[in-house]
């Protein structure tokens, strides 16, 4: 058998080691959940400028009202 098909195993690296590790990789997923959550915004605010007002006003909204209607929910409105 080939060492391509032998799963790899970690090293035990102790306790310390292996917390730090587990946090250095929770702030990695904070970091992109982050970069997500902004770039899911971006993209509505992309979608709602490229509306016509009229289409916007169907909504309810105005072009100035664009960022607020996207981030509300962080806002409290």
């Amino acid at each position: 058998m080939s060492d391509a098909t032998q799963p790899y195993v970690l090293p035990d690296i102790g306790p310390a080691a292996r917390r730090n590790f587990d946090l250095f990789l929770a702030s990695i997923g904070q970091g992109f959940n982050a970069w997500l959550e902004r770039a899911s915004r971006r993209t509505e605010i992309e979608r709602l400028e490229a509306l016509s007002d009229t289409e916007l006003a169907a909504r309810g909204l105005s072009r100035g009202e664009i960022p607020r209607h996207v981030y509300r929910d962080l806002l409290g409105f």
